[in-house]
């Protein structure tokens, strides 16, 4: 029962924490607590079952200054990428039996760091995933507002034109994208350091 209750309590803690308020102005913000915050909300997502192994969370994280940013929207971003890396690691698995999947595990490895980019500190997020790749086509508009891949009922063709504006226009960063098609997708977000 105490297990059940500090699980609650965590689960609540997060939701709060990952849906605060954003104001007009900046705030002093822990990424690596939106990350985390994040992974709690989609622990169900990642968790064992009997159709799949657990998705394995490898999280490398360096060292980072509080940003001075919107926690609400960066959080928006964490999620986007975090569910889109899920689905893509539930597709590549599908038609494989447990044991098949057991030899090639699915993974979301999450790097963080400060690097310099044209003389400013920058935070350096990097979410990886070893799920089906996107193709090139599909690279060049998947920042497009309203395009998907999802079956009808399934993506909206929001979340990576929100994650991109978010990065790029509210916090003057990046948004890229690394792809083979096969082995996986790396999101690669810079947000300078002010």
């Amino acid at each position: 029962m105490k297990e059940g209750t500090d699980r609650i309590y965590n689960i609540s803690k997060s939701l709060r924490n990952f849906s605060r308020a954003d104001t007009e102005q900046k705030v002093i913000f822990n990424l690596h607590e939106g990350i985390d915050n994040t992974l709690l909300i989609l622990k169900h997502r990642l968790k064992y079952s009997k159709i799949r192994p657990a998705i394995q969370v490898i999280k490398n994280y360096g060292k980072l200054p509080p940003l001075t940013c919107f926690p609400g929207q960066l959080n928006q971003v964490f999620m986007n990428l975090l569910a889109n890396a899920i689905d893509a690691l539930e597709e590549s698995i599908s038609g494989l039996s447990f044991d098949e999947i057991e030899k090639n595990p699915k993974k979301i490895t999450i790097h963080t760091a400060t690097v310099q980019i044209q003389d400013t500190n920058h935070a350096l997020i990097r979410i990886k995933d070893n799920g089906i790749g996107i193709s090139a086509d599909i690279q060049q508009k998947m920042f497009d507002h309203l395009f998907t891949t999802k079956a009808v009922g399934k993506g909206t063709g929001l979340g990576l034109s929100i994650a991109y504006q978010i990065i790029v226009q509210k916090h003057r960063g990046t948004l890229e994208v690394e792809s083979v098609l096969g082995k996986g997708s790396e999101f690669i977000i810079s947000i300078p350091i002010s």
